[in-house]
């Protein structure tokens, strides 16, 4: 089974939001076997930040939807966009 890295961008859901924190809550809470691996803030207007995020899932039917629930389910997170879906490159042994 091929490993995914999912690019999302989770909008605050106002501007008083720590993202940081954000991010995370988004590491403890995503489901058995997805990890946010890496992470950065992205100004968006008016000094308001998304965090985007790259996190790693196995490419099964039902992962996607579980990933999304997951995200929108964080205090905080106002609205999720996924910007790119590639798979990835493991190193073997």
């Amino acid at each position: 089974m091929a490993r995914l890295v999912v690019r999302v961008k989770v909008m605050p859901a106002d501007a008083e939001i720590n993202l940081d924190g954000v991010a995370e809550v988004l590491k403890k809470s995503v489901p058995e076997g997805m990890e946010l691996k890496q992470y950065a803030k992205e100004p968006i207007a008016f000094g308001l930040h998304a965090i985007v995020g790259d996190f790693m899932l196995d490419d099964s039917e039902g992962q996607m939807d579980k990933l999304e629930e997951a995200i929108k389910a964080v205090e905080g997170v106002g609205e999720i966009e996924v910007m790119n879906i590639s798979r990835a490159f493991v190193k073997m042994k």
